[in-house]
C-alpha cells in the first residue's frame, strides 16, 4: 500500500523560509514525476510545483515562481520543496503526490506564514 509522508511545515514570519520533504513507502519515488500541492479548508488541492521523473525542467504555479524550488535528494527518493520569501497567502496544508496517478493523500504538512 502506498503511503506518502510530508514533513517540514511550521510557523514562519513573512519573508522567511521553510523546507518541506516528501517520502513514500510502497513505491520508489525516484521512478515517478512528483507534484506538490496545497489545500485550504474546504478547497481543492492547488498545484504548486512539479518535478519530472527524469530530465526536463520543474514546473511552478505562477504564484510561487521565483520563490519556491522543487528538487530531489536521497537518490531521488525524497522530494524537497524549498520555500523562500514566504507570504501570508502561502499559508495552507501542503501535500505531495505522484504526477500522473493520484495516490492516497498523506496527512500533509501545515505551513503558517504570520507575523
Amino acid at each position: 500500500q502506498v503511503q506518502l509522508v510530508e514533513s517540514g511545515g511550521g510557523l514562519v514570519q513573512p519573508g522567511g523560509s521553510l523546507t518541506l520533504s516528501c517520502v513514500a513507502s510502497g513505491i520508489t519515488l525516484s521512478r515517478y514525476a512528483v507534484n506538490w500541492y496545497r489545500q485550504g479548508p474546504g478547497e481543492e488541492h492547488e498545484f504548486v510545483a512539479s518535478i519530472p521523473y527524469s530530465g526536463g525542467s520543474p514546473g511552478y504555479a505562477d504564484s510561487v515562481k521565483g520563490r519556491f524550488t522543487i528538487s530531489r535528494t536521497n537518490h531521488g527518493d525524497t522530494v524537497i520543496l524549498q520555500m523562500n520569501n514566504l507570504k501570508p497567502e502561502d499559508t495552507d496544508t501542503y501535500y505531495c503526490n505522484t504526477r500522473y496517478v493520484t495516490r492516497p493523500w498523506g496527512q500533509g504538512t501545515r505551513v503558517t506564514v504570520s507575523s
